[in-house]
Formats: C-alpha cells, sequence, structure tokens
C-alpha cells in the first residue's frame, strides 16, 4: 500500500501525506453524500460529526482530533459556564490555542516544504466555534439595535452537545472550509427555513451544481500543475532572479501569484462540491422564471472575480468568501462605534486578525498589512471615480482602469510575502522591485488628504403634501 502511494505522489509530485490528505479530502463528496441517506435529526448529527472525525484521523493521525477537542470542549464549556462572556472567552482562548499549535508545529514551512499537519482545519474549526460561542451570546441582547447578521444568527437556547459536535466536525467544510454558522447547521439539519420542504417548490437539485464545481477543480488543478515548473517559488532565491531588470522581476512576482492561487482555487472548488451535494450549500431560489437553485453558501472564491478585480475593496468579496464574512461579522463590525463610520483601525486590526488566524510568520503579517494599504489606497480612486460625472464617461473609464492595473500590481507584490514566509525573503523580493507595491499605495492615501473629491449631487426629494 506504502509503495502505491509512493509511486502515485510522485506521478503527480507531491509527499506521501498531502497525497493521503488529497485521498481523504476529495473523500469528502461521497460521505457528504451520504449524509443526505441518514435518517432522523439525531442520527445525522451524530453521522456528520463522526464521518469528519474519521476521515481527519486518516488524513492527520488520531491526534488530530485531540486537538480539536481543546477549541471545541472552551467554546461549549464558556457557553455552559459563563454565557455573558463566552464570546470573547472563546476568541481568545480559540485562537491562543491555534497560534501554540502554528508556533509548535511551523506549519507554514511544512506546507512550503510538502507536508501538511492538522492546523489548516484546526483554522476552520476555530473560527466555527468562536462565531457559535458569539451568536449564543447574542441572544441575550435585545433585537432593536443589533445588525441584520446577529439578528439571524444569533442563538436564544444553546445547543445540545450532539448537535454542537455535529457543527463542529461535519466533514464537508471541515479541512478546508467554507466556514458556516450553527443557525444555518441546524435548519439544515432540522429542514427548517430554506431548507424546509414545501409543496409549491420541490427540493434543490444538487448534481448539476456539483458537477460544474468539479469541473472547475479539475480545470484549476491542471492549470497549477502546468504553471508550477514554470514559476517555481524557489526562483527568488535563485542569482538569475536579481540578474533581471525591474519588468521581467515585476513580471515573476505576477506569475508566481497567479499560479499559487490556482492551488486554492482547486481546494475551494472540491470543498464547493462537498457543500453542495449535502444540501449544506443551499442559499435560496433565485428570483428568474422558472426560479434556480442558489449554492452561496458553498461558494469560497469567485475566479474571475479575483483575476479580473476592478478594485482591492473588490477583493474580500471574492477570495475566502466565507471567512471575509466572518472577519466582517464577528471582527470589522464589531469594532465600529455605535453613530461612527468604520476607518482605517477597523480595517487594520481586522487584517491583524486574519493574520494571526493564518499564523505567525513575518510573511503573512506583512502581507495583511500591505492589503490593508492597499485596500485604503483603492477607496481613494474609487472616491475619485464616484465624484466624476457620468457624462465624463471616458475620464470615468481611465480611473477604473487604474484602479484595475493598481489592484494587480499591488495584490501580486504583496501576495509573495504571503508565499515564501520569511521576513528576509519577504523583504528581499519587495526590495528586488524597489517597493513599488508599497510606495504606490502610500502615494496614493496621501494623495486622498489633498485632492478631496466633492461629494456626487443628490437629487432633492420632495416632501409629499
Amino acid at each position: 500500500m506504502e509503495l502505491e502511494m509512493a509511486s502515485m505522489a510522485s506521478a503527480i509530485g507531491v509527499s506521501i501525506p498531502v497525497l493521503r490528505f488529497l485521498l481523504c479530502f476529495v473523500a469528502t463528496i461521497p460521505v457528504s453524500f451520504l449524509w443526505r441517506l441518514v435518517p432522523g435529526t439525531l442520527a445525522k448529527h451524530i453521522y456528520a460529526g463522526l464521518s469528519g472525525a474519521a476521515l481527519s484521523c486518516l488524513s492527520f493521525g488520531f491526534s488530530s482530533n485531540l486537538h480539536f477537542l481543546i477549541p471545541m470542549s472552551a467554546g461549549y464549556g464558556s457557553m455552559l459556564l459563563c454565557r455573558r462572556y463566552c464570546g470573547i472567552l472563546t476568541f481568545f482562548v480559540g485562537f491562543g490555542y491555534l497560534i501554540g499549535c502554528h508556533v509548535y508545529y511551523m506549519s507554514g514551512d511544512a506546507w512550503k516544504e510538502g507536508g501538511i499537519d492538522a492546523t489548516g482545519a484546526l483554522m476552520v474549526l476555530t473560527l466555527k466555534v468562536i462565531s457559535c460561542a458569539i451568536n449564543y451570546n447574542d441572544g441575550l441582547l435585545r433585537e432593536e439595535g443589533l445588525r441584520e447578521a446577529q439578528k439571524k444568527n444569533r442563538l436564544i437556547h444553546c445547543p445540545s452537545i450532539i448537535e454542537y459536535f455535529g457543527y463542529c466536525l461535519c466533514c464537508g467544510s471541515h479541512f478546508a472550509g467554507p466556514v458556516y454558522e450553527m443557525k444555518d447547521y441546524l435548519d439544515w439539519t432540522e429542514k427548517k427555513g430554506i431548507w424546509a420542504h414545501s409543496e409549491d417548490r420541490p427540493s434543490p437539485s444538487p448534481y448539476v451544481a456539483t458537477l460544474r464545481a468539479l469541473i472547475q477543480a479539475a480545470t484549476c488543478m491542471g492549470i497549477y500543475l502546468y504553471l508550477v515548473p514554470h514559476y517555481p517559488l524557489s526562483r527568488f532565491n535563485e542569482p538569475i532572479y536579481y540578474e533581471w531588470g525591474f519588468w521581467k522581476r515585476l513580471h515573476y512576482q505576477y506569475m508566481s501569484g497567479f499560479t499559487a492561487r490556482w492551488k486554492y482555487y482547486f481546494i475551494w472548488s472540491i470543498s464547493e462540491a462537498s457543500v453542495i451535494i449535502s444540501g449544506l450549500g443551499f442559499s435560496g431560489w433565485s428570483d428568474s422564471s422558472p426560479p434556480k437553485p442558489q449554492w452561496e453558501h458553498a461558494k469560497n472564491v469567485d475566479i474571475l472575480g479575483v483575476e479580473l478585480a476592478t478594485s482591492a475593496v473588490q477583493l474580500p468579496i471574492v477570495w475566502n468568501i466565507q471567512v471575509s464574512t466572518w472577519l466582517r461579522y464577528y471582527v470589522y463590525e464589531r469594532l465600529i462605534q455605535k453613530g461612527k463610520k468604520p476607518g482605517f483601525f477597523q480595517l487594520l486590526a481586522t487584517q491583524t486578525v486574519s493574520a494571526v488566524w493564518h499564523g505567525l510568520y513575518p510573511g503573512y503579517i506583512i502581507f495583511f498589512v500591505q492589503s490593508a494599504l492597499m485596500i485604503a489606497g483603492s477607496r481613494v480612486i474609487y472616491r475619485w471615480q464616484q465624484a466624476v460625472s457620468p457624462k465624463n464617461a471616458i475620464f470615468r473609464k481611465m480611473l477604473t482602469f487604474i484602479n484595475f492595473a493598481y489592484t494587480l500590481l499591488v495584490l501580486n507584490y504583496s501576495c509573495i510575502g504571503f508565499q515564501v514566509l520569511s521576513f528576509k525573503e519577504t523583504l528581499a523580493s519587495y526590495q528586488s522591485v524597489y517597493f513599488v507595491g508599497t510606495i504606490v499605495p502610500i502615494v496614493f492615501i496621501l494623495m486622498g488628504y489633498i485632492i478631496k473629491p466633492a461629494r456626487p449631487v443628490r437629487p432633492k426629494v420632495q416632501k409629499s403634501q
């Protein structure tokens, strides 16, 4: 068996641990399909939890489930014993344990060298236990004054231990997301809300959408396997890279980031197929005639939206979508004081939490600080766009193109830090292109204080007599 695994791993250019993970990861699709056949709500919760634990054990070893028990126990214990503070307690305990695992396993280095461990799944689990605790905390608050997301996701009653177990380890999203809410998980399992059966509308069929996600996954893996030999990450440490001119180095940075993204597109497409076929990915019906089922709960990336983004502000909406939504609901919006508008502090704090969630590598932290600068600079360009009269279409299109080029430049420059991770390599790669991706956003941010466009004129609404 090991010999067969070794030959298979060699054929696709990965290590045996990564191959084992990929096989278990792809297995989440048939395992998620079988969930539909399990009778009874209680049995579905047990199956969801046991199937996720079993696949984790096969992929990472038995110790992985022991790691998962720590944040799960902390979250559930705080909900039972200290509801008023369970959200904040789970947040710090969950992130503290995750950071400890990142440091102990040096997961970023392991991933770079072709290894794999349970910290990726632990990252997803941490977000789920935190959101569950915060939503149970929100159940104490009056509905007036709550944001729409809080009203929708808050939990009035504590979920049972079996419900919590199934929610945390449900295999479809356990390995790589997408993150989902406890309220949605319970409604899906109990056939309530949008999952409720009705006579006028049949249950949505997941098979076409699943097939589409699988084709997308195969395409992404094919593109990645084709590109990665041409644009290896190791090139940044080779003398030949520094012999190139500025434009060739900048082009290589773009292609390196472009190549790496297809790996994530593949992973998220497999997750999407798994969550769709289980039914959990269903998000409602379209307004078209006839109505079509939508699967936004399963969607974690919009590939064209990322590659053709006309503004850096759009990137959190189209990249790692469910984690971006989590960060918005549980970090960004909760840092905004009532009656005040969000500013750069909320943006930087959110990006810092995202960096810490990924791991305490300098490359991650630098990347997310860069992201905050990138988004802030893009907002300046967008405000200039909005201030231009629609009659001046040419100038408005020019600003749109500038924002597109700006996003393309700064994103692919910044993401090198996300890939190489070390401070020395990140600094060297940025320095090789004269820190252009850092200087340009700062210049635009400063120009935003100097060139302040007038607010677009809004038509006055006449009072009805």
